[in-house]
């Protein structure tokens, strides 16, 4: 049958479902019979803190003049049981990242970069590495499930403790160590073969619920004669009962870790298809907090997809004592750089959107074990990138709260948020914008 020239063309109808994405994954499934493996968390939109608004003052309320009225931005974790809390000159915080996944300058580079603004970092699955650990004047220990690179030593030079449970973009799932990246040195801290792929375990092997963990909280106290908090962190699944849970376990700092998080290497179905966005956590695991009596008495730090200091101030708005950041710090520090472009291009992606962190290649020398790309990063001037990067947050979040009233960031509340959608609204339960409705209270 031929076409008549004189009725029109039309453009091929593109599917919504099997959009060209979807079928180039079904069609790499096809060839490989492999599932897709990659880092940086979720690339798919998700109600986030842009679907927020801050009612700032107007005839209503009062502002604060920037240059002359103080607006502080201290935070103290770890207060209810510890001997020694941590004290943090501004509410953000450095997330665990391992050597192995980054280099040993990223990591010296994080710890410059936060101990010049007065805040701690974390050291991730791995151990501790003696740059990070000379570098950060306020550094966490995390204790994970594979127990890799764990010994009582280096857990007493800490400052506090971190018990992870998992990550938001793996909630139930372990992370990934390609052989690539494990080089004589991550081998020798994680005592395991080189060159060889590794999978972290999903879970501790020592214990299987909370009447454990609080043994196991009570072992770690003891061991460090009861100085370090001890922060649990879990995934942003089921915030209410996994915070309550985690506080009858002991823990003196709740980190919820939402699903737009980072990872260095999961299985894309575990970023784009479990978990829930950190806006739709937080105010569950504040009214965990809230129904035992033990708001602000036990911290709440939150992360995942913390970018500008909006988001900042919106997740302190929510009821966090904190927040904590990955993607972006490794994006300050030098990742993604556009002056690598030519070299990420040759990889087959763009800066942009570079996201085989796994493989080892990085050019940026952040995610890699390649000790000529790793040299690429130089940790002080990478460090001060971090310090300009937290100064920025910090003011930020601190020009809206001035703009709200508020002499302290953590005065931020609820009552000063609207959602624009009714999906945000729903999630961070704050009225819909030009409303008094939020969906599911009072009946609607």
């Amino acid at each position: 049958m031929t076409s008549r020239p004189d009725i029109p063309t039309t453009l091929p109808r593109v599917s919504a479902t099997f959009d060209e994405y979807a079928i180039s994954e079904i069609h790499r499934a096809a060839a490989t019979g492999i599932y897709d493996i990659r880092g940086a968390g979720t690339k798919r939109r998700l109600p986030h803190f842009d679907d927020l608004l801050f009612l700032g003052a107007s005839m209503s309320r009062y502002p604060l003049e920037g240059y002359r009225e103080r607006c502080a931005t201290n935070v103290v974790l770890g207060t209810r049981f510890a001997k020694k809390p941590i004290e943090l000159k501004i509410p953000v915080t450095i997330a665990g990242m391992s050597f192995g996944a980054l280099s040993a300058p990223a990591k010296e580079a994080l710890g410059r970069g936060a101990s010049a603004m007065g805040t701690s970092t974390t050291t991730g699955d791995g151990g501790m590495t003696a740059e990070e650990r000379a570098h950060s004047s306020l550094l966490v220990y995390q204790v994970l499930p594979s127990r890799y690179g764990m010994n009582p030593d280096d857990l007493r030079k800490a400052d506090a403790i971190e018990v992870v449970i998992c990550q938001g973009a793996k909630p139930g799932g372990g992370g990934m160590l390609l052989g690539q990246k494990i080089s004589e040195r991550v081998a020798e801290m994680r005592t395991l073969p080189m060159g060889i792929d590794q999978r972290s375990a999903c879970r501790h092997p020592d214990w299987t619920g909370p009447d454990d963990l609080e043994i196991k909280i009570e072992e770690l106290r003891e061991l460090t004669d009861w100085e370090k908090p001890i922060y649990v962190k879990v995934a942003a699944s089921r915030p209410y009962y996994d915070t309550a849970l985690a506080v009858k376990s002991g823990a003196d700092v709740v980190v919820l870790d939402g699903m737009q998080g980072g990872t260095a290497a999961t299985q894309e179905v575990f970023i784009e298809h479990v978990g829930i966005p950190i806006l739709a956590a937080i105010r569950p695991a504040v009214r965990a907090l809230q129904d035992l009596g033990l708001h602000r008495k036990v911290q709440l730090v939150v992360s995942g997809g913390i970018r500008n200091g909006a988001d900042v101030a919106k997740a302190l708005a929510l009821g966090a004592d904190a927040v904590s950041i990955g993607t972006a710090a490794l994006i300050a520090i030098g990742s993604h750089s556009p002056a690598q472009e030519e070299a990420f291009r040759a990889l087959g992606t763009t800066a942009a959107a570079y996201d085989d962190w796994h493989e080892g290649n990085d050019p940026s020398g952040i995610t890699t074990q390649d000790a000529s790309l790793a040299a690429r990063l130089d940790p002080v001037k990478a460090g001060r990138r971090l310090a300009n990067y937290l100064a920025v947050l910090t003011l930020e979040a601190q020009t809206i709260a001035r703009a709200c009233g508020k002499s302290h960031l953590h005065n931020l509340e609820p009552e000063d948020l609207v959602a624009l959608t009714v999906e945000a609204s729903a999630m961070a339960q704050v009225p819909l914008a030009g409303t008094s409705w939020i969906p599911g209270q009072n009946g609607y």
